[in-house]
Order: structure tokens, then sequence, then C-alpha cells
């Protein structure tokens, strides 16, 4: 039924499994443990741009994280409404909610995945998807500090005789990697609710997520691993401890990205500030363009006779100056 995730698990691990039993050998405990962990971090390495966007995205939220309050208030009674809005404002602001979960939804199956092909390892069965017969057979004798990686604390004995494991052996191996997976649960979640803003703190239903995933999710991991094989401690210890170092590098660089912008407008904004005790000047207002007509000057028409035309105010052009109208000289 659910082969489309079966079978890219096993391969994933037997492609790391060829890699390391021509180091340590194909039985070798450290050689199927290495898969395992390497299997994680496959799976992490191509999520890593997913779960860039998804801390960015999450900044992004707590900026405008203001705006969607006021919009609670607005439509306090009208979920629908509410809804439509945020959806407005998150695509506005370029945010995709569904886009953070997409790292969390994707490791889930690889998870039941896992857990149901090393189930699956058990002694006398054939081929396990991508394993031949050689390859289940390598694995059911591999043991890592005497346990066998498909053992867990609560299995029956007569199972962990089939295994040729104690369960001594079994606890001994399996309560340090309870402990050291929940410790690091806790811290994984402990660094991303450091990073919350004081409104989002304040939110009831953010308060008791952060409480769930600090105190109950690490204590499921502890009580989980009485029932947990040897093999799915490893995937959970590994799991957290790339979260926690990835989410210290992101979270860096992010904080690097940020302190830089905010640098370049400071420097901006102290570049167009007047100087200490300069008045402030105001921008130069554009004159208004004059019409064409009014802005030439009228040029003066040449006479025929080649002169210039030179007009007496109080004359008729034409006339001679010597002499007035209506007038004789008398002798």
């Amino acid at each position: 039924m659910l082969n489309f995730i079966y079978y890219p698990v096993s391969f994933i691990l037997w492609c790391w499994h060829w890699v390391f039993g021509h180091i340590f050998g194909d039985s070798s405990g450290i050689a199927w443990a290495l898969s395992v962990v390497f299997l994680v971090f496959t799976l992490r390495a191509l999520l890593f741009k997913p779960f860039v966007g998804q801390v960015r995205s999450m900044r992004k939220m707590q900026e405008f994280a203001p705006e969607m309050q006021k919009i609670k208030k607005k439509y306090p009674n009208d979920r629908q409404r509410q809804a439509q809005e945020m959806q407005k404002l998150q695509s506005e602001h370029g945010v995709n909610p569904l886009g953070g979960c997409l790292p969390m939804l994707v490791q889930i199956p690889v998870f039941i995945g896992l857990f149901h092909v090393l189930r699956s390892f058990k002694p006398g069965w054939g081929e396990v998807y991508f394993f031949d017969a050689q390859g289940v057979d390598s694995f059911v004798h591999a043991k890592l500090f005497g346990a066998n990686l498909s053992t867990f604390i609560t299995m029956p004995a007569n199972q962990l005789a089939e295994f040729a494991t104690s369960r001594t052996s079994v606890i001994l191996v399996s309560v340090p990697l309870m402990i050291v997976a929940s410790i690091a649960t806790h811290f994984t979640a402990r660094h991303s609710v450091a990073r919350q803003t004081e409104a989002a703190l304040e939110n009831p239903q953010t308060a008791i997520m952060n409480k769930l995933t600090l105190y109950i999710f690490p204590l499921g991991v502890l009580v989980g691993g009485f029932f947990f094989p040897v093999a799915i401690l490893l995937y959970w210890l590994s799991n957290n401890a790339w979260t926690l170092g990835q989410q210290h590098i992101v979270y860096k660089r992010i904080d690097s990205e940020e302190e830089e912008k905010k640098a370049t407008t400071a420097t901006t904004r102290q570049a167009l500030a007047p100087k200490p005790g300069q008045k402030p000047q105001a921008p130069a207002k554009k004159k208004p363009s004059q019409p064409a007509a009014a802005a030439e000057t009228p040029e003066a028409k040449p006479e025929t006779n080649g002169s210039a035309s030179t007009e007496i105010p109080g004359l008729t052009s034409g006339r001679s100056t010597s002499k007035k109208p209506g007038t004789k000289k008398r002798r």
C-alpha cells in the first residue's frame, strides 16, 4: 500500500550501506548505524531550501503580526472574513503558510517508511524491498555495542533470542540514545522559542504550542524510546542534531543579512540628513514654463529701402517729421 514510500527509503539506506559496508564490513553495526544517520542527512539536505523559506516566512509573519491583530479586532465575530483578509495580507507580503509546514510533513512518511523497513528485517526473511536476502541477513547479524538495531527494550524475550541479543545490552544502548535525543529535542524547541517576538509569546495559542514543544515532545521521545528500535532512536537523534545545527547556521545568516540592511538604511539616512548647524533647505520649486509665443521677442521688419524702421510716437507712418499737416511756411 505504501510501497511508494518504502522503496525510496530502502534504496537510500541501501546506497549508504553499500558505501560504509566497503569501509567497515557488510555486517558491521557501525556501517548500518551510519547508514541510518546519513539517510537522515540526505533527506534534510534536500529540505534545506524549504527550511530557509520557512524561517523567512515566519520572520515576515512576525513583522506584520500587528496588522493581523487589527483584522481580528475588526472582524471579531466573522471567522470567514478574518480568513479572507489574512490570506490577502499574506499574499501581499509574499508569505505562504503551507510552505512552512513542508519540512515537517515530508519527514513523517520517511519516519513511517524507515520504521516499517527496519521492522521487516527479521531472521529467515528473504528480500525486503531493495535489500536481497544477503543484505537482510547482514542487518540481522549486525550489532552495535552488543544490541541489534531492530531490537527495542520492551521486545518479547523470544524475539530477542532470535536476534541473539540480551535485554541488558539493548537497555545499555537505548537509554543513552533516549536521553540524548530527548535533550536535543528540548534544545531545538528552545532555540526556536527564543527567537519569537513578545507579541507572539503573549498569544495564548502560541504559549500552549511552546509548552508542548519544550516539554511534552521531549517527554514523548523519552517514553517512546522503550518501544522504538535502536535504529529509530538513531534516526531521531541524528534528525534533532541536524535541526539544531541547521537552525544555528540559518538564523545566524538571516541575522547578518538583517544587520546589513539596517546598517545600509542608517548610512543612507545619515548621508541625506543635514549637517549639524546647517539649516535644512527646501527643494527648489520649478518655474512654470511660459508659452512659446510670449517667450519669443518680436523682431523689427526691414523696410524696402534696406534701412531700419524708426517710428516716433504720435506720427503717422510714411510722413516726414519736418512739417506738420495743415500748415504752410510764410515768408
